[in-house]
């Protein structure tokens, strides 16, 4: 499975996730994928663990960060590791996006696109 060698984002799906969070899969191969996490104020990225080792960067907004019990103030420009296995979440403080890249890639991401759980921005 693979995306395009282009991605345009106001042609990529978005997909409702949780209240007040928006995802896009972006560029992605069997190995590695690029999400995009739109958050309004006050949404939560609910704290759980996967298999997969994450790396977000704070786009925009402002974000309190949860990893295994130890939370930090994230803002624009800052980034986050999270091994495979961590507890982790994220609660927006201001608007704003996270772009999150995901080894292996989370096939569960899939599953809604699959079932056209999703809407067109474009």
């Amino acid at each position: 499975m693979q995306s395009h060698a282009f991605l345009f984002g106001d042609k990529v799906p978005v997909e409702d996730v949780d209240p007040g969070i928006k995802r896009q899969i972006l560029g992605h191969n069997d190995d590695i994928m690029l999400v995009k996490a739109t958050f309004e104020t006050g949404a939560e990225g609910y704290q759980h663990s996967h298999v997969h080792s994450q790396v977000a960067y704070v786009e925009s907004g402002v974000f309190d960060v949860t990893i295994d019990g130890v939370t930090k103030r994230q803002k624009a420009g800052d980034c986050f590791f999270v091994e495979p296995h961590a507890m982790h979440g994220a609660v927006c403080i201001e608007a704003g996006v996270l772009l999150d890249m995901f080894s292996p890639i989370r096939e569960d991401f899939f599953e809604n696109y699959k079932k056209g759980k999703f809407h067109d921005e474009g």
